[in-house]
């Protein structure tokens, strides 16, 4: 008998039902230049599109006496640069920091919110791997990425440590994590004040717990902003699976709610970090 394997394997795979799951990882969508492109990515960039299409037709609009859209939009600046005033302590901080700062919840708010949009995770493609066929959207939310998440805590850690080396000196901020001050001071002081020979050498073991709580900070950024979005993202698919309509929209009018806060804290972190990195030169 003979038997067409491809043909059988045809009929086989057109029988077996697409699998559909919410993965921890981003799917691959694409490959250009045998670099992959994942669905998240191609959220983000799709955030950064709406950014700049915005930004350069709103530039063209802005009039000396707000109106509308812009009356609304300097009342959410104003009312922000009064609450990162509370974390600076001037305005003049606050001015310094705020492009930088507002960049990211800026950016953050958009990917979080592009999440809950139809069609984001529902459109995509169908293909086969291992005798399944599997579902993988075109589009996914980019916080939703660890990836993502992860690059922007990188990013804001190592601001913090920019503008604290322009602020405080190169060597003055190299003592701060690895305190030689401390040990070529031992010899001068051993014999007026002998307690360096305890406080120094722990002077300068608290400076290396410095480099682990700055690695801690880049984790817990990352994984709080990806760990809040993606459980969002699983709670409303959930939701849509048991009753697709009416069902989900409470818990979407939570997740607007919850990624506008998590974008809020995410940057107020960074403001954070940042002022501390910064107010060593008042010391």
């Amino acid at each position: 008998m003979i038997v067409n394997i491809e043909q059988d394997a045809e009929v086989l795979l057109t029988q077996t039902a697409i699998v559909t799951e919410h993965t921890l990882y981003a799917e691959q969508v694409y490959k250009i230049g045998g670099f992959p492109i994942t669905n998240s990515l191609l959220n983000t960039w799709l955030a950064v599109l709406a950014v700049a299409v915005f930004g350069l037709y709103f530039r063209t609009k802005i009039k000396l006496i707000p109106r509308g859209v812009q009356n609304f939009l300097e009342a959410v600046v104003e009312a922000l640069l009064d609450v990162f005033d509370s974390v600076t302590g001037s305005r003049a901080k606050t001015f310094k920091f705020f492009p930088f700062i507002f960049s990211f919840f800026v950016f953050i708010l958009i990917n979080n919110w592009l999440g809950l949009l139809p069609g984001i995770g529902s459109i995509g493609q169908v293909v086969a791997e291992n005798g399944e066929k599997l579902f993988i959207p075109f589009f996914r939310g980019g916080t939703a990425d660890l990836n993502t998440t992860f690059a922007l805590a990188v990013i804001g850690v190592a601001a913090s440590h920019i503008f604290g080396i322009t602020a405080v000196g190169g060597w003055n901020y190299f003592n701060k994590f690895i305190n030689l001050k401390v040990l070529f001071e031992m010899p001068k002081k051993i014999f007026k004040e002998p307690a360096v020979l305890i406080v120094n050498p722990i002077k300068f073991f608290v400076g290396l717990l410095e480099i682990i709580s700055e690695l801690a900070k880049i984790a817990s950024l990352s994984f709080r902003l990806f760990g809040n979005i993606f459980a969002g993202e699983v709670l409303v698919a959930a939701t849509a699976a048991i009753l697709a309509y009416g069902l989900p929209i409470p818990f979407m009018f939570l997740e607007v709610m919850v990624g506008a806060i998590q974008a809020l804290i995410f940057a107020m972190l960074i403001l954070t970090y940042l002022t501390m990195m910064t107010a060593a030169e008042e010391h």
